[in-house]
């Protein structure tokens, strides 16, 4: 049932969006994001599933979103925007998991739809449940426990095919059998734990764009678009690095500009490694001729020069944002982070010039090998640093992902990452404003991220506990995983491979 309050702020959404591809045909997906609208709407990986769905013929795609009050408890039924409708009435639902800790909100969203989430619980009545997004380019198997069936990768050249098996189907059992013959679908019923090759789409495919702009989300009316796709670099942890899809690809300035809306006030490039773009100075300077605020989802810190800070200051930029990654000089260079303390000196020296309100740096804390004389020389470096401009630290702790030159390493211990932030914290001596995420939710994050389908089953059991870490303490105990185990001193803090026993919004620094 759906109250009348949750009724009004649909509406309040629908008529604040510009943009939105209206059409009706007699084949609807619903296309779903597990996690509030906000939060969606500032995915350009969904609106780019959105616009595609909408342009195959005798298909129509409605939007779902995990209702606001979900993970409070609340009890909306979720339902599509366009229409009201519910995701039973459609022969098709559509998930894009951006990553591990998105499963917990895809349960959820199936289950206050009245879908059971595992699929070996549903039955010809219920819908075909499609995954797809981020998450697929380093670990599906969590997702097997649930979907249908999974795309790889990039969608563009795959999802109208996908679309029509379904839709010719007679049965999800027939559907499921025609979509395991497609090279990049990833059908767990019958390809079990051996993931498929992941899709890379028709560079004359690319940008990918916003079809909808809105108020209401994260990036409040930013008009998203690709300057590139992946990256040519090699970075050890990085799902994204140069070996994962073809490496990077550029969009050409002239095509970056001519899809920017004449209306648009606020544009945000969109890529792995948006900076390494070899005319982004051109591409910031001509929007910010416009009178356009710029942001770019990646700084890498040896891009920062002088005309592009210059230029991203007259973009609107109020926050210099970049990694720094490791907590030394040591662990960056072990990690393939093409970045060190001359960089970061000389992007402070220039924030300060520019007169940015701060500089913003990323790190990770718990990388394999790293000491307590690590997060020392880390302190001290970030203090240099803070007497030349004041500095945000946000730290998130280390997981291991799939698909990557880390896989397999174990995760610190949520103790220790404790007792490590602690030691940062000390050592900073209020220098730098320290934001840390969760190190127990990172457990969880990096269990999944190297787990299998016993790992994904179990997120719906902690979810019918109620969701909470001890929840996903204890299924994911039962299955031998220790959030405390420290590497090398006890079993369950790795899963090999194939074995069966990070909030969402991109950041652009416009602040």
């Amino acid at each position: 049932m759906v109250s009348e309050r949750y009724r009004r702020t649909i509406r309040e959404r629908l008529a604040a969006e510009v943009g939105r591809l209206d059409k009706d045909a007699p084949f609807r997906v619903a296309l779903a994001y597990p996690s509030p609208y906000r939060v969606a709407m500032s995915s350009l990986g969904f609106q780019q599933v959105y616009r595609l769905l909408q342009g195959i013929d005798g298909v129509c795609c409605e939007r779902v979103f995990l209702p606001d009050d979900a993970e409070r408890g609340g009890r909306e039924t979720p339902v599509s925007y366009e229409s009201l409708r519910p995701l039973t009435e459609f022969a098709l639902v559509a998930v894009s998991v951006a990553y591990e800790l998105e499963l917990a909100g895809m349960v959820r969203l199936l289950e206050a739809a009245g879908i059971p989430p595992l699929r070996p619980n549903r039955d010809a009545s219920h819908p075909f449940v499609l995954a797809g997004g981020p998450l697929t380019f380093s670990n599906p198997m969590p997702l097997g426990p649930y979907a249908d069936a999974v795309v790889m990768g990039e969608a563009e050249d795959v999802l109208g095919r996908v679309v029509d098996h379904v839709a010719g189907a007679q049965s999800a059992a027939r559907a499921r059998e025609l979509l395991a013959a497609e090279p990049h679908v990833f059908v767990p019923t019958h390809h079990g734990e051996r993931s498929v090759p992941i899709a890379q789409c028709d560079r004359a495919r690319l940008p990918a764009t916003s079809a909808i702009r809105t108020p209401h989300t994260e990036l409040s009316e930013m008009f998203l678009l690709e300057a590139e796709r992946g990256c040519s670099r090699g970075c050890s942890y990085c799902v994204m690095r140069r070996s994962t899809n073809g490496g990077m690809r550029i969009v050409p300035v002239e095509t970056v500009l001519g899809a920017i809306p004449e209306d648009a006030h606020k544009v945000g490039l969109v890529g792995a490694a948006v900076s390494d773009h070899p005319r982004i100075v051109d591409i910031v300077e001509a929007l910010a001729d416009r009178g356009v605020q710029v942001g770019l989802s990646s700084l890498r810190p040896d891009r920062l020069k002088e005309e592009l800070v210059a230029a991203l200051k007259r973009g609107g930029y109020k926050t210099l944002t970049t990694a720094l990654d490791g907590t030394s000089q040591r662990l960056r260079d072990a990690i393939h982070r093409r970045g060190d303390e001359r960089h970061y000196r000389a992007a402070a020296e220039r924030a300060r010039r520019h007169g940015f309100d701060r500089l913003k740096l990323y790190l990770m804390v718990g990388l394999p090998e790293e000491q307590d004389e690590d997060l020392d020389e880390c302190a001290a470096f970030v203090g240099e640093l803070s007497r030349t401009v004041p500095v945000a630290l946000g730290i998130s702790p280390f997981c291991a992902k799939r698909n990557t030159p880390l896989d397999g390493q174990e995760f610190a211990g949520v103790r220790v990452i404790g007792r490590r932030l602690e030691r940062l914290r000390h050592g900073l001596k209020g220098r730098a404003d320290l934001r840390a995420t969760s190190p127990r939710w990172a457990w969880v994050e990096h269990v999944l991220a190297q787990g299998g389908f016993a790992e994904g089953e179990a997120v719906a059991a902690a979810i019918a506990r109620g969701g909470r870490f001890s929840d996903f303490r204890a299924v994911f105990g039962d299955l031998g995983h220790d959030p405390d185990s420290e590497p090398g001193r006890g079993a369950g803090a790795q899963v090999a491979p194939g074995s069966k026993p990070k909030r969402l919004a991109v950041r652009f620094g416009v602040q």
